[in-house]
């Protein structure tokens, strides 16, 4: 038997989630929430998935700056220790952050393994059937060595409209085994008689956007194809710097590397793409009547989560996250309830769920950013009342955490410990304070608060002052690097 080809998961974890508002938001899309089950995240299945693979190593993974620390904070709670974490200053899709991540194998690697085989995967995808998934990617690899770039066409079961397709090749090289096909083309997201077409066709998959191939074989096919992109991208790699536990690119040249797909960038131009067609269970579960068709459901149909109420209700997704919701007499609907929004449609609308986004952003709102609580990396905070010069928040700062040492020139702040012991600085007087005890804080004054203790602590603060926004704040250190 032959020896497993060593394979480096690349995660990419860039992606907003928006047709899954108003659960996934900008500052916590779906790839860091638990959808499918409630023990582990989309992005800590993607992550336990890849190392379950034979020849698995340590995952490399690409996100925005915004998610840095839910990255990390997710990996460390399932035990995974990634090589490397880049950070991406703006996102530029996934061809210029595949290339961070070859540019990175192919240095620390030269020597070891020249020929690293990179396993591209989105950090938001569903696959049911892990074994198949790994024979799948077991072929691409011996597939890869061949030196071709391999995708994973999903073999369709409907007309879908939110898929990209991708056509294969009439004519298989003799270079490929049974089951591997070349790639005629890739296809944008259709319309439902496009759709219609490709699946009465034959030939046609769904792109699944997962790619294997060599990290070498890549870089070689992104320099050919699309140099201004290489280019960009390895003068950034070459000015990278470390942060904490991530890598940055130099952010004003990454930020000038054009935007492109792997599709368009690379797969559609090169003459060594192939495809696996493969079944998997696979979803990217992009909208909510696709979370509604793999999700757990009862004998009527209905997928339910939270405190929810079904009389007379069929083929549904229902789901409460902060209240009790009744749901009585419909069908084919998804009701989604969080604390701050409430969406209500039919389940052949979950493509239309851009219109709220749209409307909050022409309006000025912010339910399409951030939910009520806020997470940072010390904890997180949520505003629970607010008014004309006052708001009030929620703070939950985790154990041997700290906040930076800041001060705000337009609000004071009283603090109250609610459980928990708080060692809070003030001007150049420190203290300790336990549950009941409180403390104030000057409009201007230099302050810090941290958690010294093995136990969450939560408190209370009542903010008042002429302007209450979450800018105003100046930082003169910090323990995550947030003073600039």
């Amino acid at each position: 038997m032959s020896k497993p080809v060593p394979i480096h998961p690349v995660i990419l974890s860039g992606g907003a989630g928006t047709r899954l508002w108003p659960l996934s938001r900008a500052s916590y899309p779906k790839q860091f929430l638990s959808l499918i089950g409630e023990q582990h995240s989309l992005l800590q299945h993607t992550l336990l998935r890849a190392s379950n693979l034979q020849g698995a190593q340590a995952p490399l993974l690409v996100c925005n700056t915004e998610h840095r620390f839910l990255v990390g904070e997710q990996c460390h709670a399932i035990n995974q220790k990634p090589a490397a974490i880049y950070v991406e200053p703006t996102a530029r899709n996934t061809a210029p952050a595949i290339a961070l991540a070859a540019f990175h194998l192919t240095e620390h690697l030269e020597h070891s393994n020249p020929g690293a085989v990179m396993l591209v995967l989105p950090a938001d995808h569903v696959i049911r059937d892990e074994a198949a998934f790994a024979q799948a990617v077991a072929r691409a690899a011996q597939v890869a060595e061949q030196g071709w770039l391999v995708t994973f066409g999903i073999t369709p079961t409907s007309a879908e409209t939110g898929y990209g397709y991708i056509r294969a090749g009439k004519c298989t090289s003799r270079e490929l085994p049974d089951g591997v096909q070349t790639v005629a083309h890739f296809a944008e997201k259709p319309d439902a008689e496009t759709a219609k077409r490709y699946l009465a066709e034959g030939g046609y998959f769904w792109n699944s956007g997962m790619f294997l191939f060599t990290a070498r074989r890549f870089l070689e096919e992104l320099a050919s194809h699309r140099p201004d992109i290489y280019a960009a991208v390895h003068e950034a790699w070459q000015g990278r710097k470390n942060d904490l536990d991530f890598i940055r690119p130099d952010g004003e040249t990454f930020s000038s590397c054009p935007a492109d797909s792997i599709d368009y960038a690379v797969m559609q131009s090169t003459t060594r793409a192939a495809v696996i067609p493969v079944g998997l269970g696979w979803s990217d579960v992009g909208s909510w009547d696709s979370l509604l068709q793999i999700a757990d459901k009862n004998a009527d149909g209905n997928a339910i989560h939270g405190d929810v109420l079904v009389s007379d209700t069929k083929n549904s997704y229902l789901r409460s996250e902060s209240r009790f919701v009744a749901v009585i007499g419909l069908h084919d609907v998804v009701v989604v309830e969080t604390v701050d929004a409430l969406l209500i449609m039919h389940k052949d609308k979950a493509q239309d769920v851009k219109r709220a986004i749209e409307y909050l952003k022409s309006n000025g709102r912010t339910e399409h950013i951030d939910h009520t609580r806020v997470h940072r990396p010390w904890g997180w905070y949520e505003c629970i009342d607010q008014g004309d010069r006052f708001k009030v928040k929620r703070i939950m700062v985790k154990p041997k955490e700290k906040l930076s040492l800041q001060m705000h020139h337009h609000r004071a702040e009283h603090w109250v410990i609610v459980s928990g012991t708080a060692k809070v600085r003030v001007g150049e007087q420190t203290m300790l304070l336990a549950e009941n005890q409180s403390t104030y804080i000057p409009i201007g004054q230099i302050h810090r608060l941290e958690n010294p203790g093995k136990l969450p602590l939560h408190l209370i603060e009542v903010q008042s002052g002429t302007y209450l926004g979450e800018d105003d704040i100046t930082r003169f250190d910090d323990t995550y690097g947030r003073t600039a």
